[in-house]
C-alpha cells in the first residue's frame, strides 16, 4: 500500500507494528522481508518515485578535513535511495575484517564472518545475484578464460567480487505497493524521535514534508535506515530528552565515519600480454588482494588492487575533481563523459579510430567502452586502482551545523579524516604485489609518485578518491563505551530502537557494502520478529 504523506490530514497519527525509516537497500531489504507476516509495516521514505530537487536539499551539508564530495551529490534521496545510481559490485567481508587487529586501533566487531553466512546467502536473492559462491576455481570452471596471476597466495589471491547493479527503486516498487501489510509513505521525513522519560523506549516519531504537512507515527519497534550520515543526524538532532542526542551518552554517535578510498595508486607492465578478462568488468570480476597471513606480518589494512588498461586509464580524471556537481544527475553525467572520453582518446592513440562521434546515445558509448575495456584486456600495460578499508577513527566524524533545512533540521558536517596506517598500507600493498610479480616472472610494478616516499605518510594527492560509501559513525560494539549499537544493531540502552545500514561497520574491509549491509539488515529483521514472537 502506498500512501504520499503530502496527501494526509495534518497532524495524522499512524500506527502500526514496526517502523522503518528510510527505503534504500537497507529499509526495502528489511520490508521485503516482512511481506507475509502479520504485522503491520509502516515503511517511511522522505522523498518519492522520482528525483526531488527540494527533497535532495533535505540532505545538503557541509564538510571539512580531506576533501570529499558535496554531501547533497553523494546520496539519492528517494525510494530505492543511492541504489539508483550504484556500480553493483558485491562481495563478502573477510574473516579477518570482524577480528580484533592489535595493530589496527579500534578494530574487532562483536560478531563473526560466519554469523553472517546465512544472510549472506538470503542477501543474493535480494540482489538477485547469482550463486552465493566466491571461489575462483568454481567460476574458473564455467568460464576458462578468467584466467588468474600465478602468484603465491600465501601474500597475493584473487578477490572475487559478482556484479549486478540492480535498481531496488523500479525493481521493488510495485511488490511494495501491493503488499498489503507494508504500508509505504513517500515524502515523509522523519524529524524527530521522541521516548518515554527514562529514555529506554521510544513512543513515537514526528515527520515533515516540503508540503507543510507534520504527521506522528507510533509503533512497537523503530528501525532507522535512512543511511549513514541521516541516522547519524537524527540520533544527535533528537536531542530534547537526551542533551547529546540519542544512544549518544558516552559521545560515539557521529564518530568513526569510514569510506573506501579508491585511488589510483601504481602502474603494473607485464613482460607479456596477458588475458586479463577475470580482472575486467563483468558479471564475475576480481581483485588482488593480500592475505591474511601478510596482512597480519605486514600490520598493514585490509585492501585490493583492481586493474584498467593504462591506456585508458591515463586519460581518466579522478572523480574526487569531477563529481563536484551539487546535482548528482549532473555529477554522475560527468562520470560517464569523462571515461567516454577516456576511452575515444585511448581508441584514437591505439587504433587510429574515432567513431565515437557516429554514437548517439550515452548507453551506445558506454557499450563501446565496454567492448574497448574487453578488447584491451589482452595487453601488458595496466593500472592498478587501490580499493581499502578506512582504519576506524573517532576523529573522523559527522556532526550537526548551525545551519538548518528547510523543514528546520540541522544540517550536519562531514569531517573526513584519514590516518598514517591508510595510507602506509597501500604503499606496502603494492611492494608486496611488486614482489610476487617480480619472483614469478611476469612484470614490474611502478609507484605512483605520492608513494615512492617511505617516510610520508601524511600527504594525499588531490585526486584521492572515495567511493561514496558511507560507513561507521553508529559502530557496533558489545561495550556501550564504544560503540553506538549492540551485535543486533540494537541503540544501546533502547530496547526498541535500531540502526541499519553501514552505519553499524565498526570496520570497513576493503569490498563495497551493500552486500554486507543487506546481510546485516536481513539479520536484524530476524532478531525483531524473534523479539515480537517473544512479547
Amino acid at each position: 500500500m502506498h500512501i504520499d504523506a503530502r496527501n494526509l490530514p495534518n497532524n495524522s497519527i499512524i500506527n502500526g507494528d514496526v517502523c522503518i525509516v528510510g527505503a534504500g537497500a537497507a529499509g526495502l531489504s528489511i520490508a521485503l522481508d516482512w511481506m507475509t507476516g502479520p504485522y503491520k509495516i509502516i515503511l517511511l521514505e522522505s522523498g518519492g518515485f522520482e528525483f526531488d530537487n527540494d527533497v535532495q536539499d533535505l540532505i545538503n551539508g557541509t564538510t571539512s578535513g580531506q576533501k570529499y564530495y558535496p554531501l547533497r551529490a553523494s546520496r539519492l534521496a528517494m525510494f530505492g535511495g543511492t541504489t539508483g545510481h550504484w556500480a553493483g559490485m558485491c562481495s563478502p567481508m573477510d574473516n579477518i575484517d570482524f577480528e580484533k587487529r592489535d595493530w589496527v586501533p579500534h578494530s574487532g566487531w562483536p560478531i563473526t564472518r560466519q554469523d553472517l553466512d546465512y544472510y549472506y546467502e538470503k542477501a543474493h536473492k535480494t540482489i538477485q545475484l547469482g550463486p552465493y559462491n566466491y571461489d575462483l576455481d568454481y567460476w574458473q570452471k564455467q568460464d576458462p578464460d578468467l584466467k588468474s596471476f600465478q602468484l603465491d597466495n600465501d601474500v597475493v589471491w584473487t578477490k572475487l567480487w559478482q556484479i549486478n547493479s540492480l535498481r531496488f527503486g523500479p525493481t521493488y516498487a510495485d511488490t511494495i505497493k501491493k503488499a498489503k501489510n507494508i504500508h509505504l509513505y513517500t515524502y515523509a521525513t522523519l524529524t524527530n524521535i521522541l521516548a518515554n522519560e527514562e529514555v529506554s523506549e521510544i513512543r513515537e516519531v514526528t515527520l515533515k514534508n516540503t508540503a507543510g504537512k507534520t504527521h506522528t507515527v507510533r509503533a512497537k519497534h523503530f528501525i532507522l535506515a535512512g543511511g549513514t550520515i541521516q541516522n547519524t543526524r537524527m540520533l544527535l538532532a533528537s536531542n530534547t530528552q537526551a542533551i547529546k542526542g540519542l544512544g549518544n551518552d558516552n559521545d560515539n554517535v557521529g564518530r568513526y565515519f569510514m569510506e573506501h578510498l579508491e585511488i589510483q595508486s601504481a602502474e603494473l607492465w607485464l613482460y607479456k600480454p596477458f588475458l586479463a578478462k577475470l580482472y575486467t568488468w563483468g558479471n564475475v570480476y576480481g581483485e588482488l588482494s593480500i592475505s591474511e597471513k601478510a596482512q597480519k606480518e605486514h600490520r598493514i589494512l585490509n585492501g585490493t588492487a583492481g586493474l584498467s588498461p593504462l591506456s585508458i586509464a591515463k586519460y581518466t580524471k579522478p572523480r574526487m575533481e569531477i563529481w563536484q556537481n551539487a546535482d548528482p544527475r549532473k555529477s554522475m553525467d560527468n562520470v560517464m563523459q569523462n571515461w567516454v572520453e577516456a576511452a575515444r582518446e585511448a581508441n584514437a592513440e591505439l587504433y587510429g579510430e574515432d567513431d565515437f562521434d557516429s554514437l548517439k546515445t550515452e548507453e551506445e558509448k558506454l557499450t563501446k567502452l565496454l567492448e574497448l575495456f574487453d578488447k584491451l584486456s589482452m595487453t601488458n600495460t595496466f593500472e592498478f586502482q587501490t580499493r581499502i578499508e578506512q582504519a576506524p577513527n573517532p576523529d573522523s566524524r559527522v556532526t550537526l551545523g548551525r545551519d538548518r533545512d528547510a523543514l528546520g533540521m540541522p544540517r550536519v558536517n562531514l569531517h573526513w579524516q584519514l590516518t598514517e596506517l591508510d595510507k602506509r598500507s597501500i604503499r606496502t600493498i603494492y611492494q608486496l604485489i611488486g614482489q610476487q610479480m617480480g619472483l614469478a616472472g611476469l612484470g614490474r610494478v611502478k609507484l605512483k609518485e605520492y608513494l615512492q616516499d617511505e617516510l610520508d605518510n601524511t600527504s594525499w594527492p588531490d585526486g584521492t578518491n572515495a567511493g561514496w560509501h558511507h560507513m561507521g559513525a553508529t559502530r557496533m560494539s558489545d561495550d556501550p563505551k564504544k560503540g553506538v549499537v549492540d551485535a543486533n544493531c540494537q541503540i544501546h540502552g533502547i530496547h526498541n530502537l535500531y540502526v541499519a545500514g553501514a552505519g553499524c561497520f565498526s570496520t570497513s574491509s576493503a569490498p563495497n557494502p551493500t552486500l554486507t549491509l543487506v546481510a546485516l539488515s536481513l539479520r536484524l529483521s530476524d532478531h525483531v520478529k524473534q523479539k515480537l514472537l517473544m512479547a
